[in-house]
């Protein structure tokens, strides 16, 4: 077994910050219910050397094993920081402790990224943390969503 491959059994034998953070200040979510790997990311801020800073990250995940891998490692590394910082790490270094991502599982830390990316792009320093009955959709109820769009299926003899 690959270090990569044992890394990543590690991170999935014990998976940090998994689940929702219910007073979460920003909420990202990327995937699509078609392919099947989505992720969503929480953010909660709080005030540090009169910095606004990252408090706790956490996700919730449907897809492969690295995906899940590399976004506990991510949350992990956002403690501390602020949004500005956040946004200027890549995909490669969400993985952290895992590593460079073999090719075939670049796109794991792309759907982490992204999902960072869209969680910060929600965020507003002003904004009021969501309200639960204001929250936006679990990701399990977005699975269940009818497929929009104008996608047909053609067969071809």
């Amino acid at each position: 077994m690959s270090s990569f491959e044992s890394k990543v059994r590690e991170a999935l034998a014990n998976p940090q910050n998994q689940g929702e953070i219910p007073d979460a200040d920003a909420i990202g979510t990327v995937g699509s219910p078609e392919c099947g790997d989505m992720l969503r990311m929480w953010l909660k801020f709080t005030e540090k050397d009169g910095k606004r800073v990252i408090d706790r990250a956490s996700f919730q995940a449907f897809g492969c094993q690295t995906a899940i891998a590399v976004a506990s490692m991510a949350t992990e590394l956002l403690r501390g920081k602020t949004a500005e910082e956040a946004k200027h790490l890549t995909a490669s270094e969400l993985t952290g402790d895992l590593g460079p991502l073999p090719p075939m599982k670049i796109h794991c830390g792309q759907l982490v990224e992204g999902a960072l990316r869209n969680a910060l792009d929600n965020d507003s320093p002003a904004a009021a943390p969501a309200e639960a009955g204001n929250m936006a959709p679990t990701l399990a109820s977005s699975l269940h969503r009818k497929a929009g769009g104008t996608l047909r299926i053609v067969p071809i003899d």
